[in-house]
């Protein structure tokens, strides 16, 4: 399998369009090929996205959320809070000072766009906006494997520590589109992180950053794989 600039073909090799009716299956293979084929790319911000909380319809009830994230151009503020211009719209599990800023690896995103085009909710080839996961940074170069509590990334104006990962809800499903989205970001693991700020500043699409290491005792692989078996 080829990956072409951080995407996958919407077919492997031999492989025929699925029914959607065999996503899970489906979904779990396709994130096991793509495991060992990611090309981990040079450390830097993809994209800087933000959005304001809204109202919307999902499973017929009327929720405020703030999934929708939309790419912004130029440099942002980053502050002890989050994010200019952004919002969480249920502060008990996203937002305040641990969990200020959702970073998700860019690297994910060819997964997500297989899975919507074989539930029909996307076109085949059809690319995935930076935001639609709805994460405040797009970034490369950072698995969360490799992503450990207590980390810190440094930008050129601003540092942020890796804190914990992010925990889907049905949210998560309605922007992705399809029912089974929450239970493939579960089995893949693929779930991002969140991220303090330990010291503030501003952030652009383009910056590069290091990673400094913390205690380096548990990844956030591990915490997210450790708190999801235990329901």
């Amino acid at each position: 399998m080829q990956i072409r600039n951080g995407f996958m073909p919407a077919t492997l090799p031999g492989e025929t369009q699925p029914s959607r009716s065999a996503l899970p299956l489906r979904g779990e293979r396709m994130f096991l090929k793509l495991r060992d084929h990611h090309t981990m790319k040079e450390q830097c911000v993809i994209s800087v996205n933000v959005g304001l909380a809204r109202t919307t319809i999902i499973n017929g009830r009327s929720v405020m959320t703030g999934i929708g994230k939309r790419a912004v151009q130029g440099a942002v503020a980053v502050r002890p809070l989050g994010l200019e211009g952004d919002e969480q719209a249920d502060l008990s599990v996203h937002g305040g000072l641990s969990k200020a800023v959702y970073a998700y690896p860019s690297e994910h995103f060819a997964f997500w766009q297989t899975v919507r085009a074989q539930a029909k909710v996307s076109a085949w080839g059809e690319t995935l906006a930076p935001g639609a996961v709805g994460e405040n940074l797009t970034l490369s170069g950072l698995l969360e494997s490799q992503a450990y509590v207590g980390d810190l990334l440094r930008f050129p104006d601003c540092d942020l520590a890796i804190s914990e990962p992010r925990f889907p809800c049905f949210k998560f499903n309605a922007a992705m589109g399809f029912n089974q989205a929450t239970k493939l970001m579960g089995q893949s693991g693929w779930c991002g992180f969140y991220l303090a700020v330990r010291k503030p500043g501003r952030i652009h699409a383009g910056e590069t950053y290091e990673v400094l290491p913390g205690p380096r005792e548990v990844s956030i692989s591990e915490l997210f794989r450790a708190r999801m078996s235990r329901g």
